[in-house]
């Protein structure tokens, strides 16, 4: 995705069709609902709302429904991926190019509460550093104020764009 027109200014709170300008999943995988507040390569303050209807409580349990530990870490990748995205909208360095990021590596993840339907999941994400076409970003997610989930995510920019 690259556009020529220039980056516009943004204005918070970013909704799920601004998002989908900014990532390329969809759902189901889509899993940034709004962005709430964003300083510009630094941090981003994004939430999922978590509904009875997602796909994977289906299998992830039926009779127990716990959002699985590997889309938690997957929404923290999306929000930074946000935060990337917002950051290079902003830098006033001519033309935004949209740039496509995978997820390589996630370390110190750590589970410490189970979320479920009904809950919003905030989503807190902050660059540590960039290294060359990497970006080391570190992510809580809470609900309610508590922590359910936190990890290292280490994401490299894809070489073969089209």
């Amino acid at each position: 995705m690259t556009s020529t027109e220039p980056c516009q200014a943004i204005s918070l709170p970013i909704g799920a069709n601004e998002i989908k300008k900014l990532l390329p999943h969809r759902y189901p995988f889509l899993l940034v609902d709004r962005v709430v507040a964003f300083e510009p390569g630094q941090s981003i303050h994004a939430y999922k709302n978590v509904s009875g209807n997602e796909e994977f409580f289906e299998g992830h349990f039926p009779s127990q429904p716990v959002m699985p530990g590997v889309l938690v870490i997957e929404a923290l990748a999306q929000a930074g991926g946000v935060l990337y995205q917002l950051t290079t909208r902003l830098s006033g360095d001519g033309p935004c190019e949209d740039k496509l990021f995978y997820l390589v590596k996630v370390d110190n993840a750590r589970f410490s509460r189970m979320i479920v339907p009904g809950d919003r999941v905030d989503l807190h994400v902050s660059l540590k550093r960039r290294i060359r076409n990497m970006a080391l970003y570190e992510g809580i997610a809470s609900v309610e104020g508590k922590e359910a989930a936190r990890a290292e995510i280490l994401c490299a920019e894809s070489q073969n764009q089209a």
